[in-house]
């Protein structure tokens, strides 16, 4: 296993880190090490689709979501606006191995650094210019790849792998992402770690960070 030391040495060197700024150090050395579990695909589905439950007209609006339609969008937020279509909300889905989201991203806005433990997702620009980052673990150091996505450009993340997106430019941009899950799941980094009342104890040597940034961290959690 490589050090901790020689893998923090590395990502400064390449520019990944900040030296002279801890809270940052432990949210990308968080994004890096995140442990992650490996999950079972959706089950093959043995019928073409899902009967809606018992006394339920099956017509074309069982296949039919209107959830995209009118969404209320914060233009000025810090995060990017996600709106979910899997299972739990469009039940026309179950057993067919597949789920959609619209992201609309604010100027300056943010997707934090994430995980989508059972399904692999395409992002597909809708309009705008986005930068996105996801982070490898195969190979001995964790790698970080970036890339700036224009309209019309699809990107690709795999099942599990931490990565993130923001928006950079002074437009609004708008994306559709695509799952190989009819629910997969959605794992925050900084609400996971920073959000759930760890011992601040585990966390401060976890990170090698003293306490003040575990708690600027904590308090920015919902």
């Amino acid at each position: 296993m490589v050090s901790r030391s020689k893998t923090i040495r590395y990502l400064l060197k390449m520019g990944f880190l900040s030296s002279r700024s801890p809270a940052v150090t432990a949210l990308l050395w968080l994004a890096a090490f995140v442990v992650l579990s490996v999950h079972a695909a959706d089950p093959e589905e043995i019928r073409d689709f899902a009967p809606p439950p018992t006394g339920t007209t099956l017509d074309g609006n069982y296949f039919t979501s209107t959830r995209l339609r009118n969404i209320n969008v914060n233009n000025k937020g810090a995060l990017a606006n996600v709106t979910a279509i899997n299972v739990n909300v469009f039940p026309a889905l179950s057993g067919l191995g597949v789920s959609n989201a619209l992201l609309v991203y604010p100027p300056g806005s943010v997707n934090v650094p994430h995980t989508h433990p059972r399904g692999t997702e395409t992002l597909f620009i809708i309009e705008g210019t986005l930068e996105v980052g996801l982070i490898d673990t195969t190979a001995p150091l964790p790698m970080l790849f970036t890339q700036t996505l224009h309209k019309d450009d699809i990107f690709v993340f795999p099942r599990g792998l931490v990565h993130f997106q923001i928006n950079k430019s002074k437009q609004a941009v708008r994306a559709y992402a695509s799952f190989s899950s009819t629910n997969p799941g959605l794992v925050s980094l900084p609400r996971t770690l920073f959000g759930v009342n760890i011992d601040i104890d585990v966390l401060t040597k976890s990170f090698e960070v003293p306490p003040y940034v575990i708690k600027t961290l904590s308090a920015q959690q919902p």
